[in-house]
């Protein structure tokens, strides 16, 4: 009982269930020990369940959020320097094609095929997917290619995203350049790296996509997983219910 309370209690202050559940982790240990030791004949913690954490919707940009971004880094990639033009690349997978950073991380060459404008990616759990390049990829990355093989990399095999030295790009490196651009494009404050994949989601599922497509382009293995994603969506019908329906308001 006196868990119970306290669980009760901290739910009134306003605590996180993250927050609580962790409290009750540290319970939890000290009295397995107590009860390990003898000290404790029952350990009622055992039967106690955590707080079910908050499903917390994914971060992502507007469609207008999206279209200033794209053109910063467009116009930067005019440049046709290495990392103007990898910075246009990055963004073109994490948002046109909804990869993982880590996925993109490890992406190579010989993974994606610009004729049918497709990339294999070795997602979560090694799975392979293939997922759909845009037109706008294929000709940032051929953009790209040029500056890349200055580097001394492979044009035929190896990774995709290098630095100068014609190395690997790091995950860092990969954040740092989303960073900046979002910074400039005046999005840094609300959203990171993980926004643009979340925004690839979004977007398509406001432009009518099925969840199941969405799951498979996404790589999820639950389709509960992708089902996050249609609560962002179930807002925009309900504003665009509002602002249509004449018994609305």
């Amino acid at each position: 009982m006196a868990l119970r309370g306290f669980l009760g209690w901290g739910q009134r202050k306003g605590l996180a269930r993250r927050s609580l559940a962790r409290k009750l982790s540290g319970i939890r240990t000290f009295l397995h020990f107590l009860h390990a030791e003898g000290d404790l004949q029952v350990n009622h913690a055992r039967s106690l369940r955590a707080p079910r954490a908050e499903r917390i919707l994914p971060g992502h940009l507007g469609h207008r959020g999206v279209g200033a971004l794209f053109d910063l880094a467009e116009s930067r990639a005019a440049e046709n320097t290495l990392v103007a033009t990898r910075s246009l690349v990055i963004l073109e997978f994490l948002y046109g094609s909804g990869l993982r950073l880590a996925e993109l991380h490890t992406l190579d060459v010989e993974a994606i095929d610009g004729i049918s404008e497709q990339v294999r990616v070795l997602g979560k759990g090694r799975k392979e997917r293939i997922v759909p390049l845009t037109r706008s990829a294929v000709t940032a990355l051929r953009r790209y290619e040029p500056r890349r093989i200055e580097t001394g990399a492979s044009d035929r095999r190896g990774p995709l995203l290098v630095n100068p030295s014609g190395a690997r790009l790091s995950r860092r490196s990969i954040q740092k350049a989303v960073r900046g651009l979002l910074e400039a494009a005046g999005e840094g404050d609300t959203h990171s790296v993980h926004s643009l994949r979340h925004s690839f989601a979004t977007h398509l599922l406001d432009g009518g996509a099925d969840l199941m497509s969405v799951k498979e382009l996404l790589g999820h293995v639950s389709l509960s997983t992708t089902r996050i994603y249609t609560h962002t969506s179930r807002e925009r019908l309900q504003q665009v219910y509002r602002d249509s329906h004449p018994r609305s308001t």
